[in-house]
């Protein structure tokens, strides 16, 4: 049963309105997540999303090419119920973000992160209220408790849905201030997924490319925009 893969049991997948939201029809029959709950969101844009990705599947249902269903069920099935937790972990990013670590040498290195780095530590000091410390190296120097409780207070105010996109963003880019950067359209998602790879990119361009990591580069970056996709279809 290991090769086992399910296969199509429906002719039309349409969005429709339900209490609480809207949801995904097959054959009138409303999809539930994988946990059984049944699967409400809150905009009808995200259910065009999910409706359109199951009108896509061929014979057989293949998972991978259905990023905003999955998306969607990690937000009922996993992120709600353990919301504290969730939201918990990704502020904790603001104590060690990304973009606060710099390099000494090389000159030029040094001089590309601050060219993309400073910019969003000074907009996290004057939009979100948390001015942050550059340290230089990669030794965990805390940050002060007023900047910390000001992000874990952009976090907590989010719904699951909003959280999971979040999660994602902050995740993959190994910053909670580029993850809020993309929650709020400071830039476009691409544009923040270069500056989270500055350090990568540096080293490539010294070293040469790796064509595994390569790979894991792309895999991370369609994730990181799917992430951003995700949470358009919220607002």
């Amino acid at each position: 049963m290991s090769g086992w893969t399910p296969k199509r049991f429906w002719t039309a997948a349409e969005p429709a309105e339900v209490e609480g939201g809207f949801t995904v029809l097959l054959d009138g029959r409303r999809v539930k997540t994988p946990a059984k709950a049944a699967l409400t969101v809150p905009t009808r844009a995200l259910a065009e999303a999910i409706a359109a990705e199951w009108r896509a599947q061929g014979e057989k249902i293949d998972p991978t090419t259905m990023p905003f269903t999955r998306s969607a069920n990690a937000a009922i099935d996993k992120v709600a119920p353990q919301f504290d937790e969730v939201a918990e972990m990704i502020a904790a990013y603001g104590d060690s973000d990304l973009i606060c670590y710099r390099a000494d040498q090389p000159q030029a290195l040094v001089e590309r992160q601050a060219a993309a780095w400073d910019p969003l530590m000074d907009w996290a000091a004057t939009t979100l209220g948390a001015p942050l410390q550059a340290r230089v190296g990669v030794m965990h120097r805390p940050q002060s408790r007023e900047s910390l409780a000001a992000l874990a207070g952009q976090v907590r105010v989010l719904t699951p849905f909003q959280l999971t996109a979040l999660h994602d963003l902050v995740t993959l880019s190994g910053s909670l201030v580029i993850g809020l950067a993309a929650f709020r359209g400071l830039h476009a998602a691409d544009e923040l997924w270069r500056r989270s790879r500055i350090d990568e990119t540096w080293q490539a361009e010294v070293w040469g490319a790796d064509e595994e990591a390569s790979q894991t580069e792309a895999i991370k970056r369609s994730a990181f925009l799917h992430a951003s996709a995700f949470l358009a279809t919220l607002r």
